[in-house]
This record gives structure tokens, C-alpha cells and sequence, in this order.
């Protein structure tokens, strides 16, 4: 994955800091709690929810099973229609091959769909250091853009900003990005959404060349689909002479079938919507109709890694809709940025560590990242089981070594011992139950649970010697 985060605290450290911003709580729990009442209605109108469900977690399981298999035929496909197909292993080979597409067209801009892949090799910045200028164009990414921010929510990636922030990074930032603001904008959705449309306008219509990612990938015609709901996209896949899409090697299913099942999932589990205002496809090139040339690059990034972990592969299913984001309750206090990643929430949890590793501070932090309460697992709509390969990759971090996880294998391995041993582990209950007035309400080193919570008070006596006294 791209290096824009290293660097960056811990989650905890991160955390802490976001949970102390009352304006970003509150747009945090506006935001969230709106959507995912209006998903929980959606999602009630079809009887079928869990067969649905079901469906799109054994076709993913399927294709990720015989990925190799689906990937040659894609790319068979793809080229048979026009396309031409390129495979990068890491990010720096997909920044590469996109810069040099974009040099070839003799172009220095490029316009964008709203893109995971694209934010997590770090694109825009790679371009940018090759003279290339890349304009955003989905509403929240221009926002995110215009701000000099990062994303911090995969559906709504503006999701931390209300509408009068919106409005003063419209005044102060658009006009060195081109069209500015116009005067006296307000901060009304209709206001800023004209003043957007404008500004964007002129770029649609200047722009040879555009950059997308795509939902899905059908393996059987070389058909791309990318799902929105403003409009922009359809833009930026149809009027540039050149298109180039970078997509993820687990975003491909076998058949135009299969689309059947995503098309109702979705939709209603991202924008609580029965179907979205646009669903675009597109399959190589043809003769007077959209862009002449299309180019697919293939992004591994660490997917083959999680691929080949029997537990944390199913992280690999998501279709990107942020419903776990949406219920989980420490994405709502601690918000998109503290995750150090593209991915935020529970997914970006399970996800980022496997696709960059557990050797950094950030990394490491992510899979204590969540209360394992299972709401995210409740409502995924391909049934990832994040709390179990949460679990997974605390066992992964633990076993990788570290000064504190030293000290917790060792405390494991003694209270092991102890547990074995039942004349040792009775006698320091006992003594413990002895010495309870002596405990300080807070032991050193247990700061992180005393910081919020009383620690248990010790009962007068054992539970196996009360047990012996009265049940034996």
C-alpha cells in the first residue's frame, strides 16, 4: 500500500486525540446514524436478505478460490474487446505504469472516479511528482481534495466535515484549482452542489484522459462496473479519449450472473438506495463511443499474502459498501483518520494489516482497533467475519514479538502454568483475597483499562472455597 500514512501514531495515540474534537464527534454521529437507519429500512424490504447474503459470500469465496483461473480469463476478455491489460505487484509499479500511460497521451491532467485503489497506491501524489495534475471529481473527494485532507470513510470519504466547513474550503481553495467559488456562497446542499458542478464542468469537458477503479470485474465478457450516485463518473468513463482503470485482483467475479446479486446487496448496504442513480459498464472499446483507447491495470499490493491465509482472506470479499463503519462504535468516536489507511473501520482493521504487514506501530495497532462486539459482522453483506480475523491477527501480532507482547506472552505463560497447576492456583486466590485492602485502584502498567474503567473489587473469599463450604 501507498506510504502516505507511515508515520503516523498508533491508533490509540490517534484515538485519543480525535475523541477529544467535540465538532468531529458530532459530525461522526449525525452522519452514521442516518445512514445506517436508512440501510436497516432498505435492507427490510427484501425477504430474501440472508439468501442474498449468503449468495454473495460463497461467489466471492468461489472466485477467490480459483482467482488465478478467473483473472487469465478477465484478462482474455478484456483484450479480445480492445483493452489492453497490464498487472502491477505493488504500488510503485502501478504509479509507474499510469504515468507513463498518461505521458504517452501527451496530456499533463487527468480527471477521476471516485477511487479505493487509486487513494491506496498514493496516484494523485505520484502524478503530481511527474507533472501530472489530478482533479477529483466525486463531491466528497473534491472536498477531501480542495481541504488538503484525507479520506476518512469509504463511502462518504468527507463524512468528518460539516456543511460550513465545506463551504469555506469551496471560498478559499477552488479558484487556484480552477473555477472559483461563486460570490457569497452559502452553506445549503444546493449551493455547494452548484458551485461544485460548475467547477467541475470545465474539467469533464477539457479532460482527455480519465482514471477510474471499478466495483467488479466480469471475467467472461472484460466488462467493468463502477457504481455512483452523482453523475460524475459517467462523465469521466465516457468523455475522455483515453480511460484507465485500476482495479484490485479480487474485485473480479466469473459471470454476468453474478452481477445479479451485487446489484441488490450493494446499493441498499452502502447508499441505502434500491439501486444507484448510475451503474455504468463498460467493456473494452468500440467505434464512436466512449474512449477510444482503455487501458486495465491489475493491482496486487498484498492481496496474493492474504490470499494465502486461510482466516484472513475473507477480508478479500468486500465490495466496499462501509456498512461496518456505519454500526461500529468506535469508528463513530474515533473516526476515518485515526486508522492510519485508506480503509478505515473494522474492514480497514482486518484489511490494511494484511496488505501492508504488522511491522509498524500503526499496523500493529489496528486489529485491537474494535470492541469485537460482531456489529460489523451482523451487517456485511458477503458475511466477513471481522471479529474472528480481528482475533487472527492479534495472534499474528503477538506471535511477531515486541517489547509489550513479550511481557504478555510471559504473563500468558505463567498464568498457563497456574491454571495447570490447581494447588498454586488456589493458594494465590486465597492470598489475594486476603491482601484485597492492600490493592491500589489503579496497578501500574494497567492504565489503558483504569483510564475509563474501576477495575473489579476482589470478593472476601475464593469462589472455589465458597463453593467447597456451601455446594460441596
Amino acid at each position: 500500500m501507498s506510504g502516505t500514512f507511515v508515520g503516523m501514531p498508533a491508533f490509540p495515540k490517534a484515538a485519543r486525540e480525535a475523541v477529544h474534537d467535540a465538532t468531529l464527534r458530532g459530525n461522526l454521529r449525525h452522519a452514521t446514524h442516518t445512514i445506517r437507519d436508512k440501510r436497516a429500512r432498505a435492507v427490510a424490504e427484501l425477504a430474501d436478505w440472508q439468501e442474498l447474503r449468503e449468495a454473495g459470500r460463497r461467489i466471492k469465496d468461489h472466485t477467490l478460490r480459483h482467482l488465478d483461473r478467473h483473472l487469465v480469463q478477465l484478462e482474455e476478455s478484456v483484450t479480445a474487446a480492445g483493452g489492453t491489460v497490464h498487472w502491477a505487484a505493488d504500488a510503485d509499479e502501478a504509479n509507474r505504469i499510469v504515468a507513463g500511460l498518461v505521458r504517452a497521451t501527451g496530456e499533463s491532467e487527468v480527471v477521476k472516479v471516485k477511487s479505493m485503489a487509486t487513494q491506496e497506491i498514493g496516484l494523485n501524489e505520484a502524478l503530481a511528482a511527474e507533472g501530472i495534475h489530478a482533479y477529483e471529481t466525486d463531491l466528497a473527494e473534491l472536498i477531501v481534495q480542495l481541504g488538503d485532507d484525507r479520506p476518512s470513510h469509504i463511502l462518504v470519504p468527507a463524512i468528518h466535515r460539516n456543511r460550513r466547513e465545506i463551504r469555506d474550503i469551496f471560498r478559499a481553495q477552488m479558484g487556484s484549482w480552477g473555477r472559483p467559488a461563486p460570490e457569497g456562497l452559502g452553506d445549503t446542499p444546493a449551493e455547494l452542489a452548484e458551485a461544485a458542478r460548475l467547477h467541475l464542468r470545465e474539467k469533464f469537458l477539457r479532460a482527455k484522459v480519465g482514471v477510474s477503479g471499478a466495483n467488479f470485474m466480469v471475467a467472461e465478457t472484460g466488462t467493468l462496473v463502477v457504481f455512483e450516485s452523482e453523475g460524475n463518473g459517467r462523465m469521466c468513463l465516457t468523455l475522455p479519449e483515453t480511460l484507465i482503470s485500476v482495479v484490485g485482483i479480487e474485485k473480479v467475479v466469473p459471470t454476468w450472473q453474478d452481477l445479479e446479486v451485487f446489484l441488490q446487496t450493494l446499493p441498499r448496504s452502502s447508499t441505502a438506495e434500491r439501486m444507484n442513480p448510475y451503474t455504468s459498464m463498460w467493456t473494452g472499446t468500440a467505434d464512436d463511443d466512449g474512449p477510444s483507447a482503455f487501458h486495465l491495470v491489475l493491482l496486487d499490493n498484498g492481496r496474493t499474502d492474504a490470499l494465502a491465509d486461510d482466516v484472513g482472506r475473507q477480508a478479500l470479499r468486500c465490495i466496499r459498501c462501509s456498512a461496518c463503519l456505519n454500526v461500529c462504535p468506535v469508528y463513530e468516536r474515533a473516526g476515518g483518520h485515526a486508522y492510519g489507511s485508506v480503509y478505515p473501520g473494522p474492514i480497514g482493521a482486518v484489511l490494511t494489516p494484511q496488505l501492508r504487514g504488522t511491522t509498524s506501530e500503526i499496523d500493529a495497532s489496528l486489529p485491537y482497533a474494535s470492541t469485537l462486539c460482531g456489529a460489523c459482522y451482523e451487517v456485511c453483506p458477503v458475511a466477513i467475519d471481522i471479529p474472528e480475523v480481528l482475533v487472527h491477527l492479534r495472534e499474528r501480532v503477538v506471535e511477531g514479538g515486541g517489547p509489550g507482547h513479550r511481557l504478555e506472552r510471559a504473563a500468558m505463560k505463567a498464568a498457563g502454568w497456574a491454571m495447570d497447576h490447581p494447588r498454586a492456583m488456589a493458594a494465590g486466590e486465597r492470598a489475594a483475597a486476603r491482601t484485597r485492602a492492600l490493592h491500589p485502584r489503579r496497578p501500574p502498567g494497567a492504565g489503558a483499562w483504569t483510564d475509563s474503567r474501576d477495575l473489579p473489587q476482589l470478593p472476601a473469599e475464593p469462589f472455589r472455597d465458597w463453593w467447597r463450604k456451601n455446594r460441596a
